[in-house]
């Protein structure tokens, strides 16, 4: 499975710290792929891994990733009214 570069040049721009973006991400990615709902829109027919969905949320800011000792936490970020 290829990483869309695309996605994770953005997902970098918010995340600067490559092991939190690393952790967070793969955590993120698990919690999809366990049921949790995406927060971007995305058809069936468009061709996104768990991975690509992840790294987008980063992108757009939909996620913000915390670094906790020995952990990283994933929250959902507010939406902008």
């Amino acid at each position: 499975m290829a990483v869309n570069e695309k996605l994770l040049d953005q997902a970098k721009l918010k995340v600067a710290d490559k092991r939190l973006l690393i952790n967070g991400i793969s955590k993120r990615a698990a919690e999809l792929a366990h049921g949790a709902r995406s927060m971007i829109p995305s058809l069936p027919s468009e061709d996104k891994n768990y991975l690509d969905i992840a790294l987008q949320e980063v992108g757009e800011g939909k996620i913000v990733m915390h670094a906790k000792i020995d952990d990283v936490e994933v929250v959902a970020a507010a939406p902008v009214l």
